[in-house]
């Protein structure tokens, strides 16, 4: 079996690189020196689709005959290789249609369009799409190019594996694959153990979407109940039949990872590089991480592929706002303190040597007040662990929000909202504070102690100021001591009082 493969690789090369290009494979500095190990980044982000789909795509259509072009050629896909088979199919002029989820990002689905290929929409999930390409190409006599699940494919994306060993003539300790359907981490597994046999294939997968763990697992594929789709090119139930009887006893071992580990992945691709990997295409970054932390292992020489960079743009917010927990640099508590003057400085007081990323509460109690709260971490979890027990033993009520999905995608959006009774003398500020470890906490200070905080909004987002949104309850005979504080404190401000959003959502 392997040496039919490793000609059919052979044969790929002859004919991929009339679309694709031979990607870079690049030293990444920052995750060298952050992981102690010597790490490379193959670069298939940069082929023309922004992704090594096109390998397999082009080579399994440069075998179609003559008869078999005329019909045409229909593939299901969540994007990438869509991407593929337009592009090959605009290069050989051939018709194609591709059949996509509905959840595909938009980028894609123009991405496929642009390129000239009909595109049809349909159901929720590549297996939904699959059904209805096969519907189609029974019905139109085309030519089914499979995403994965077919030995052309398979020796298409191989030739990866070619470059990257011709790049790289020296001893590589280990390679990083990103796992969907499997076709990738089979072709590059024939082809790297039948010349390097030492070298470790380690493949990865989201920890929502892995069905090649399972099906190794297991022993034989495994269809997973649902899949998530954060890692929407990797969002795959069942991987390939066979991709799976050739990688099952090639790959040495498949990581899972988190959605958080991913968005580090992401970031730290971008440091070392200013690129924009999507989140399957960071998926072997985040695997390595993974796996070297929980090896301990270093001074090894590992390349990670970084698959594909087709994301929609406002994805962006989300991910960023997630990397942070992913690197364990920051945390996520809800914290009780008592509801009257000063305590909210005593909070501050306790962790003022940690930045705050995020500070959410609004006034809804006489008694107690529950604050969402993010701080910066620089030692992870032993750090999380220590920042949790000092606020406890000072008598705060500390509840860990950092691994809840649902305080980290909604809640930390939604704390406060209108209060049941209205806040005596509640006066509404919004400040640039500068963005530095400090700041806070100056700001409260300089605040006269009898007055009471009834609503606070912070969020670091990177910037040189950080935009906060105060409400504190000021007496009318404290006006002018206000304004003393405002001038002594030397934050810009603005008064929001007569703000409409202010009267219809918060007051």
């Amino acid at each position: 079996m392997m040496d039919n493969y490793i000609e059919n690789i052979k044969q790929a090369l002859t004919q991929v690189y009339e679309v694709a290009e031979v990607s870079p494979l690049e030293p990444a500095a920052k995750l060298s020196r952050q992981l102690d190990n010597t790490v490379f980044l193959k670069r298939e982000d940069l082929q023309s689709v922004f992704s090594f789909k096109l390998r397999g795509a082009y080579n399994r259509m440069a075998l179609l005959s003559d008869e078999e072009a005329k019909k045409g050629v229909v593939a299901a896909s969540a994007g990438n290789h869509a991407q593929g088979v337009a592009l090959a199919a605009q290069q050989r002029q051939i018709a194609s249609c591709i059949v996509m989820p509905k959840t595909t990002p938009g980028i894609k689905v123009e991405a496929v369009r642009h390129l000239g290929a009909e595109v049809v929409l349909h159901g929720n999930t590549y297996d939904a799409a699959y059904e209805h390409a096969a519907e189609l190409c029974q019905q139109r006599g085309a030519t089914f190019i499979h995403p994965y699940d077919d030995p052309a494919v398979i020796a298409g994306q191989g030739t990866v594996a070619v470059e990257l060993l011709e790049q790289h003539p020296g001893p590589i300790d280990i390679v990083f694959v990103p796992v969907g359907g499997g076709g990738l981490v089979a072709g590059m597994a024939l082809w790297i153990k039948h010349h390097r046999p030492e070298t470790k294939i380690i493949g990865i997968e989201p920890d929502d979407a892995a069905c090649m763990y399972e099906a190794m697992k297991a022993g034989t594929r495994v269809e997973l109940e649902q899949v998530g789709i954060f890692a929407d090119g990797v969002a795959v139930r069942k991987v390939g039949e066979e991709p799976f009887r050739v990688a099952a006893g090639l790959i040495d071992e498949v990581v899972r990872v988190s959605t958080d580990e991913i968005c580090a992945a992401i970031m730290d691709i971008f440091n070392d590089t200013r690129a924009v990997t999507e989140p399957a295409g960071a998926l072997a970054v985040a695997g390595m991480k993974k796996y070297v932390q929980r090896e301990q292992c270093s001074d090894k020489v590992m390349v990670a592929v970084n698959s594909g960079a087709n994301m929609n743009f406002d994805r962006l917010r989300h991910i960023a706002e997630r990397a942070e927990i992913g690197e364990q640099r920051e945390a996520l508590l809800a914290v009780t303190i008592p509801e009257q003057p000063g305590s909210f400085l005593g909070f501050c007081e306790i962790v003022a040597k940690r930045g705050i990323t995020e500070f959410n509460y609004r006034y809804s109690d006489s008694t107690e007040a529950h604050v969402f709260a993010g701080l910066q971490l620089s030692d992870g979890i032993t750090e999380r662990d220590e920042v949790i027990k000092t606020l406890n033993d000072k008598g705060y009520a500390v509840v860990d929000m950092t691994d809840n999905e649902m305080a980290k995608i909604h809640t930390r959006y939604m704390v406060g909202g209108r209060v049941p009774q209205s806040v005596e003398h509640e006066l509404l500020y919004r400040f640039e504070f500068p963005e530095r470890p400090g700041a806070l906490l100056r700001f409260l200070k300089h605040m006269d102690a009898g007055w009471n905080i009834s609503l606070f909004h912070y969020r670091n987002h990177g910037a040189a100021y950080g935009r906060v949104l105060v409400g504190m309850q000021v007496p009318p005979d404290d006006h002018e001591r206000f304004q003393q504080f405002l001038d002594e404190v030397g934050y810009r401000y603005w008064c929001e009082v007569d703000n409409p959003a202010y009267k219809l959502f918060l007051k």
